[in-house]
Order: structure tokens, then C-alpha cells, then sequence
């Protein structure tokens, strides 16, 4: 299996992580899976009263200097560790 077909396996597995997944590990996430779809930030960072927002803006600016194969690698671990994390905490 490729790194792109791997990535968009583990992309479907994260929209099954748990609920209590902490908001810091959702926006690693998705700084990762933009830097790995999109590239580099290219909107302009959102206002200070639209928080969400400015969080993933954030999150994904945090990331900026991976390549999408780094970003790809990076999200796949993360996942994984996530899930072994979940499994852990449910046993």
C-alpha cells in the first residue's frame, strides 16, 4: 500500500477516534491532514472573535515547513497513536 492510500486509510480511521479525543490532539490533526491535502497556509489567519477558526488556522500554520509526505508520515503516527491510547483507556 502507498503513503497516499495509507494516509486516506488512517484519515477514515481519526473520524472514528472517541469523543473525550482532547481538542489539542483534534487540531494536530488537522494541521497535519491540511499541510498533507493542501500545503502550506494560504488564507489569511481569522479574526480574533472567530476562535475556532483561528485555532485550526493555527494548527495548520504550525506545520507549514513539512513537506506533504512529512505531513502524511507525522498524521499516520498520530493516528495510530491515538487509537492504541483509546484502546488502552477502554480495557
Amino acid at each position: 500500500m502507498g503513503l497516499k492510500e495509507d494516509f486516506e486509510e488512517h484519515a477514515e480511521k481519526a473520524k472514528t477516534l472517541p469523543e473525550n479525543t482532547t481538542n489539542e490532539n483534534k487540531l494536530i490533526l488537522y494541521g497535519l491532514f491540511k499541510q498533507a491535502t493542501v500545503g502550506p497556509v494560504n488564507t489569511s489567519r481569522p479574526g480574533i472573535f472567530n476562535l475556532r477558526d483561528r485555532a485550526k488556522w493555527d494548527a495548520w500554520k504550525a506545520v507549514e515547513g513539512k513537506s506533504k509526505d512529512e505531513a502524511m508520515n507525522d498524521y499516520i503516527a498520530k493516528v495510530k497513536q491515538l487509537q492504541e491510547e483509546a484502546a488502552a483507556a477502554a480495557k
